[in-house]
């Protein structure tokens, strides 16, 4: 068993290994000290073809190999599942109970489990048995519509809106809660985290917004937080580069256009009046220098400025560098815990491959 140190240290933790938002909320609940054991099946590989150790969703916590379909080792699964306060799990509605590890055994053998299930589509309604990613949650929510210029298709947002922040985010926060209410009660439940439903809900503000009449949801790229208007938006730098600005309040749009030399510029003059002359102008001056340029004139005052920096570049950024944001595991860089803790500090990570463990190692640490 791993030793870690965290504010969740001794929270016993089995995960059905699995892809995206599961892995993704035990990797954080691992990073801050939780015992998480991953069930992993026989022969059982990352995606893309990479190796296990640059599967870093997996990092910090180890690994048992099980074959759920031998009695022996579904066994083992249940003994375990017995023993941890909670279990996480990402397949389609059903697969576990099919097994033998669904709710309803597992609460009986274990009634304070918290049993966390991670899907697209939820554990009912019409989709709930369609296969899906990210992109797919996201485009029932409202939120994959509002991305993007009106001239294009919504762009892919990565896996970060429904894979990650509505999906593994809101297991993690979920999972949380029912183990505050489980070991104060020793009432265990069901945690029914839905990527659709955490989509959605990640487009609150905007739904008020909308309900007030503030936000027009048939302008896609015209709305105040998509481009709509000229102060919030990204503009391409004479070196090829990107620069973000997000000056949206009033004393920051005008330190902006004073480090610009703008503030006598009428057309400039009404934030958030008509925006294609702004654009247009801020588009031209941004290609006249590089990207360095931009950064010497903004990013010492407040004008809500940032580089937009490629991955390759953003472990060396001296915010990134001076904050540990990221850390190097066996030559390999990655994003470090967060958030931080100030009386218990999570230990730095493993990489995706952090080893292998027996099902008896784990229930003697567990007895």
């Amino acid at each position: 068993m791993l030793d870690r140190n965290g504010p969740l240290r001794g929270l016993r933790v089995v995960e059905m290994a699995g892809l995206g938002p599961a892995p993704f909320a035990c990797m954080m609940l691992a990073d801050m000290g939780a015992e998480v054991i991953r069930i992993a099946r026989p022969g059982q590989k990352p995606m893309f073809g990479i190796d296990q150790k640059h599967n870093l969703y997996d990092r910090s916590r180890q690994s048992v190999t099980l074959d759920l379909r031998n009695p022996d080792d579904l066994a083992q699964a249940q003994a375990l599942i017995a023993k941890a306060e909670v279990v996480i799990e990402g397949f389609r509605p059903g697969v576990m109970e099919r097994l033998g590890l669904g709710p309803e055994p597992m609460m009986a053998a274990n009634p304070a489990l918290v049993f966390g299930r991670m899907t697209g589509w939820g554990q009912d309604g019409p989709l709930r048995d369609r296969a899906g990613h990210d992109l797919n949650y996201m485009a029932i929510s409202g939120a994959l519509w509002s991305i993007g210029p009106a001239d294009a298709p919504p762009p892919p947002p990565q896996n970060i809106i429904a894979d990650l922040a509505g999906g593994g985010m809101m297991l993690l926060a979920g999972v949380l809660a029912a183990v505050l209410h489980s070991r104060g009660t020793g009432q265990g439940q069901v945690v029914d985290a839905c990527m659709s439903d955490g989509a959605a809900l990640m487009m609150v503000m905007q739904y008020g917004l909308m309900a007030a009449g503030v936000h027009n949801d048939h302008k896609r790229g015209g709305n105040a937080l998509n481009g709509g208007i000229a102060s919030y938006r990204c503009y391409e730098t004479a070196c090829g580069g990107y620069v973000a600005l997000g000056p949206l309040e009033p004393q920051f749009y005008a330190e902006m256009l004073a480090q610009l030399g703008l503030s006598d510029d009428p057309r400039f003059a009404d934030q958030y009046g008509a925006q294609d002359a702004k654009h247009a102008a801020l588009e031209t001056l941004f290609r006249s220098k590089p990207r360095s340029h931009w950064q010497d004139v903004l990013e010492r005052v407040d004008a809500c400025f940032a580089p937009v920096l490629p991955m390759s570049e953003a472990p060396n950024y001296p915010h990134n560098v001076a904050r540990g944001t990221f850390v190097t595991t066996d030559g390999i860089v990655q994003p470090g815990p967060a958030p931080r803790f100030s009386a218990t500090p999570s230990d730095p990570p493993t990489h995706g491959d952090a080893g292998m463990t027996t099902v008896a190692d784990v229930l003697k640490s567990w007895a």
